[in-house]
């Protein structure tokens, strides 16, 4: 296990591309198998599926390159550096009023690189970013594995004569997968909208931006708010003072905790069978091995993990009870 972990991690640039390829044909297979329900002929199922798959990831990419163009016009703007300017004083003055020497705290922030913080910004928004590198790899992998996805059902019906055990974990993977990110999807798109709206309200700049990361983020077990909430907080502050960027976080916290930690976690529990602690070490598990991409796809590589490790094999299936907390059914 470790001589395979230390591989995945050293083949992080191309196992993360081709997971994220495979997932996308798994979450929309089912389009496909409509098709052929209303008697559609093969070739047609496969290019509805291919443009299916191939429409998501234009629309995740697309979205991730408008948001950093709208990121990176508004930290070259005059404006904002004008902001930022004066939020730095406002530090100055409260620490002041703490007692700390301001002069050096003034030091601290000027040493402050900008632009170089922006840089950070744009590249985690965007980072799954290393998919820009590797849309080729993508593309390429979308495209053969719709391609071979009817010839691979016909051979799982093929190998459920002879390891009935190993089909059956497959499938309960596929189908945990398509639930998790359905499930993440609208919770993400509902948070989204209503953190949008919350920051129009506020108006607070490229809200729209932040709804984008928001519905990103909530694909990120556990963390995923929080990483959403840092920039508009901190754009916040920049704009309006600690004021502003208190109700950012007032607003952003009422939202999320209770849509993400309270709501969705019931749901997504029943969607993927996996405990909020494995859910949370997986997280960053993956993201160590991975990366970035690791930390959106942690649930989907556990759930591919346990099915490998556990599900394939009738006589370690108890530790299904460990993993989900949850007595497993008789067999």
């Amino acid at each position: 296990m470790v001589i395979v972990v230390v591989g995945l991690k050293t083949l992080a640039g191309l196992v993360g591309p081709i997971f994220l390829a495979v997932v996308i044909v798994i979450v929309v297979s089912p389009v496909q198998d409509a098709v052929l329900r209303r008697g559609g002929q093969g070739w047609v199922a496969k290019v509805v599926l291919m443009v299916v798959s191939f429409g998501i990831l234009a629309l995740i990419m697309g979205s991730l390159v408008w948001a950093t163009v709208e990121l990176v016009e508004l930290f070259e703007s005059e404006e904002y550096a004008s902001e930022l300017e004066a939020a730095q004083q406002d530090v100055t003055d409260l620490a002041e009023e703490l007692g700390i020497d301001g002069d050096d705290l003034e030091g601290v922030l000027d040493g402050v690189d900008v632009g170089a913080a922006a840089g950070q910004l744009t590249s985690a928004l965007s980072g799954v970013a290393g998919l820009l590198s590797s849309l080729g790899l993508l593309l390429a992998t979308i495209f053969f594995t719709a391609d071979d996805s009817s010839k691979f059902q016909r051979s799982l019906r093929y190998v459920a004569d002879q390891r009935p055990a190993v089909v059956e974990a497959l499938n309960h993977f596929a189908a945990a997968t398509r639930s998790y990110f359905l499930v993440s999807s609208i919770f993400g798109l509902i948070v989204a909208i209503f953190d949008v709206v919350a920051l129009l309200v506020l108006g607070i700049p490229l809200a729209l931006v932040w709804g984008i990361l928001s519905f990103i983020t909530n694909y990120i077990p556990n963390v995923g708010f929080v990483i959403g909430l840092i920039p508009p907080a901190l754009l916040a502050f920049v704009q309006g003072g600690w004021t502003l960027s208190l109700w950012v976080i007032v607003i952003y916290s009422v939202i999320n905790v209770v849509i993400q930690s309270v709501i969705q976690p019931k749901f997504v529990g029943d969607a993927v069978g996996l405990s909020a602690t494995l859910t949370f070490l997986s997280l960053i598990f993956w993201s160590w091995v991975i990366g970035p991409l690791g930390a959106l796809l942690a649930v989907p590589l556990t759930l591919l993990a346990k099915a490998l490790l556990i599900d394939i094999d009738p006589a370690a299936r108890w530790a299904t009870a460990l993993i989900t907390l949850e007595e497993p059914p008789p067999d």
